[in-house]
This record gives C-alpha cells, structure tokens and sequence, in this order.
C-alpha cells in the first residue's frame, strides 16, 4: 500500500507503504510484513514490483496499517477493507493461472 500526499493535507508528508501477508489455509487475519516511510516506503514498494506483487494505493488505509507493528495482525477496524484487496488479488493471480493475465475472464467490462 502506499500513501500519496492527497490535495487536502497542507504539508504532505512522506509516502508511507506497508506490506502484508496473509495465507488463506492458514492464519486467521492478515499481518504486517514490513512498513516505513520515506525511504523505507520507496525500498518496500521497489522490492514488490520487482517480484511482481501487487500493489495498491490507499491512504487512510496505509496510515492505519503503518501504526501496527512487524508480525501483528491487522486491526479489526481494517478487515473489510483489506479483505477486498485480498479478493482482488486472489482473483487476478487466478485469472493469470488460468491464461488471463488481464484477469478479465469472469468480469463485466461496460
């Protein structure tokens, strides 16, 4: 996740990235993998695109997850949101298994 400086702050701040991980077998909830800011944030999100991980841009949702620390679990308060990324993620690697690496099979493109 990364968090960019959105039009309403007056001093924008660092982006802020924070990686999870979560396997569907077995945990219950997600967990933060790794998280920082400024150069950090920069070095989580290259070593991500090199290894193809997905990547998304929420800014409340990265400033929450920023303040759990290494190896917790996400915050009650961040399922819902973080469970639709998941399903997201879920649903492209599959469709990139199944040969659609535009994960467009299955969907409604009006």
């Amino acid at each position: 996740m990364l968090d960019e400086p959105s039009a309403d702050r007056k001093k924008p701040g660092p982006a802020i990235a924070v990686a999870l991980h979560h396997a569907p077998e077995g945990e219950a909830a997600p967990r933060i993998l790794a998280s920082g800011r400024g150069f950090t944030a920069e070095r989580i999100l290259e070593i991500a695109f090199a290894s193809g991980i997905k990547v998304r841009e929420d800014a409340d949702l990265a400033e929450m997850l920023a303040a759990v620390g290494i190896g917790e679990e996400i915050p009650f308060a961040a399922f819902s949101a973080v469970a639709e990324i998941l399903s997201y993620i879920y649903r492209a690697n599959q469709a990139a298994a199944d040969g659609d690496p535009a994960g467009t099979s299955g969907t409604d493109e009006r």
